[in-house]
């Protein structure tokens, strides 16, 4: 089943993840939340009249949270930071306005969990703090001082990146002292769970990422109009998909990047169900009429429940690459590529490999863990074909350089199992964590004092 992030609901931060959050079997599916739009509660007049002057930029990148200040310089810092995890890619000025505001938030938040933490006698000492800072730099490939340098070229600094990491490590610290003792799952509630799968056994199920935009009768042209703007920048590929949701959609999922986790058709909205029935693993479809507005939806996987699936084998693989010097023209890398192509045809299973690198210069990688359904759609279906000592075509840019795949194993999956009562449990029971995390955040944003200056 697939690995959920253990903390991932808990926050839209987009790099401290990467070391720092836990993981736990997703045996539940989770259920589509529901679209904003609906009855507020609240009595407010249809045609009601604004007094006084409303300017959006009276609350400027500065706060002060119950006397802990956030400044400009933090908020700054911080956007460089989500933009580095994001591969550096650039945004326009109003996407950048945006995630300011998005980020401030953000930090109000962290800034919350961490006097809260400490309002519980939890701290996070520096020690804590500088070992998961090098266990970043490391999935990083980096040294601690080079990891450092690398945050101040992209206008952000190892301070930025501590701070992320201190509410973190306080935020799941406190939560596991004041929160998880207090959460109990029942056995019946369990077994209830193990049945329902049972139940479900072979039907497919989708695993969805979703952005919505709420629209009226009177907006809703200029609202599709905006979802297809959306699209068109997801396909520019320069950002991943959640960077855009946490950007744009106004349903409760955006903090969690739009995942909807694993869903079957009947859990879903009809208009959706059969939007996800018909795409492809990695197909972006939208904007989506439903009520109450449009969805741009994104299928990251697809799965028969409890089936086995031969997107799950686990390939032993040799990885071909040829780098091109700089200042290699297009049309050079197509020629070297060309005679790349050439030699992948003379291998004869993966022990002729090394000889066949030597003879293109080719430098050889090593893997013996890759999951198929982890390689990009088009490698996949391609590894889906081959047999034990075959390559791939060659794949790859004149700046990347170009590579290919050898198969050389293959473990097969076994077939699908239910999950154990533990992994339910365990399941059940992060939900509910999760779930009084967010109403425990609601409560301090509720009571705290926030001068904006």
């Amino acid at each position: 089943m697939k690995q959920n992030r253990r903390w991932a609901a808990r926050s839209g931060r987009m790099l401290g993840m990467v070391a720092l959050a836990a993981v736990a079997a997703g045996a539940v599916a989770q259920t589509v939340q529901e679209a904003p739009g609906a009855d507020t509660g609240l009595n407010i007049p249809a045609d009601s009249q604004i007094f006084g002057k409303f300017d959006p930029n009276v609350r400027k990148p500065t706060a002060i949270v119950n006397d802990t200040v956030i400044t400009g310089t933090d908020v700054d810092q911080r956007v460089a930071l989500v933009l580095a995890a994001n591969n550096g890619g650039q945004v326009s000025q109003a996407d950048r306005d945006r995630l300011k505001l998005q980020v401030l938030r953000q930090l109000i938040d962290e800034t919350l969990e961490i006097q809260e933490a400490k309002s519980a006698e939890i701290t996070i000492t520096p020690d804590e703090i500088t070992q998961s800072y090098n266990r970043v730099a490391r999935n990083f490939n980096r040294t601690p001082q080079q990891m450092s340098d690398y945050l101040r070229q992209n206008g952000s600094s190892d301070r930025s990146l501590k701070r992320q990491i201190e509410g973190e490590l306080a935020w799941q610290r406190y939560l596991r002292r004041k929160v998880e003792p207090f959460v109990n799952i029942g056995d019946q509630e369990v077994k209830g769970i193990l049945d329902r799968l049972e139940a479900a056994k072979g039907t497919e199920e989708y695993n969805l990422r979703e952005i919505f935009l709420a629209a009226n009768d009177a907006n809703a042209a200029q609202v599709a109009e905006r979802a297809k703007g959306i699209i068109g920048e997801i396909q520019k590929a320069q950002q991943p998909f959640d960077f855009f949701a946490r950007q744009y959609s106004e349903a409760s999922t955006r903090s969690v990047g739009g995942d909807l986790g694993w869903v079957r058709a009947a859990v879903l909205p009809a208009e959706l169900a059969s939007a996800a029935q018909q795409m492809q693993v990695g197909q972006v479809a939208g904007p989506i009429p439903i009520p109450g507005g449009f969805s741009i939806l994104y299928l990251t996987d697809k799965r028969q429940v409890l089936t086995a699936d031969p997107r799950d084998a686990r390939l032993s693989l040799k990885q071909l690459t040829v780098h091109f010097p700089a200042g290699t023209t297009q049309a050079q890398a197509t020629q070297r590529a060309a005679a790349f192509a050439e030699g992948l045809k003379k291998i004869q299973g993966c022990g002729t490999v090394a000889k066949i690198a030597s003879g293109v210069g080719a430098e050889v990688v090593d893997n013996d863990t890759v999951r198929i359904r982890d390689l990009p759609p088009q490698l996949a279906d391609i590894m889906l074909q081959l047999q034990i000592g075959q390559a791939t075509p060659p794949f790859g840019s004149a700046e990347s350089g170009v590579r290919a795949l050898v198969l050389c194993g293959r473990d097969d999956p076994q077939s699908g199992q239910l999950p154990s009562s533990d992994q339910i449990q365990n399941q059940l029971q992060q939900q509910r964590v999760n779930l009084r995390a967010q109403q425990k955040l609601r409560d301090l944003r509720r009571d705290a004092v926030v001068e904006y200056r």
